[in-house]
């Protein structure tokens, strides 16, 4: 995508940073979004648990385009990651996780602080995502960090397809919102 920032980094503390992910890194976010997967399991949505994770194909092109960043420790290795791509004018938070033995430093804020500064580079007016209604670290963490719930007819056509897909892959729909943030001025 254009607008990205290969030698963007985001310091948020001495233990870990966002950049941008590189295409070798795909196989380590992989595994990423499986460990995270498996806390789905907890608040009664084990079918998120068993599912597969973005492909490594998918995930090396998203990087080589600038819209795959990482959460890193000291040894710059990935612990979390945030995939985004455009869609509707807005750039969509296709993917986020923190891999569980990470989890609970607030790594998602500054992941969507790269994904924001992205956006913004694009020209776009905000972040939009699909996420689980009731999960605590789904939709009510997201409302606070400023997301706010799309009534159906704010949810554009290529989002809807979005929905669509993941019915068709078998998540429950009807316990899912499309939220939006808008960029901050």
């Amino acid at each position: 995508m254009p607008g990205s920032s290969p030698g963007m980094t985001y310091c948020m503390s001495m233990t870990y940073r966002i950049r941008p992910a590189r295409p070798s890194e795909a196989d380590a976010i992989r595994a990423i979004e499986r460990a995270a997967g498996q806390s789905f399991a907890t608040v009664g949505y084990p079918d998120v648990a068993q599912h597969d994770p973005t492909p490594a194909a998918d995930l090396r092109d998203a990087a080589t385009d600038g819209a795959l960043f990482v959460a890193v420790g000291s040894d710059d290795t990935p612990v979390g990651f945030l995939l985004c791509t455009e869609i509707d004018g807005d750039l969509y938070v296709q993917e986020l996780a923190v891999h569980p033995d990470h989890a609970g430093h607030r790594l998602a804020v500054p992941l969507l602080k790269a994904a924001e500064d992205f956006a913004r580079s694009l020209g776009l007016p905000a972040l939009c995502l699909t996420t689980f209604r009731t999960v605590p670290w789904n939709a009510p963490y997201y409302e606070r960090l400023g997301f706010h719930v799309l009534s159906d007819n704010q949810i554009g056509p290529s989002l809807r397809l979005v929905i669509a897909r993941q019915k068709a892959a078998g998540l429950d729909v009807a316990n899912r919102v499309a939220m939006r943030r808008y960029l901050p001025a």
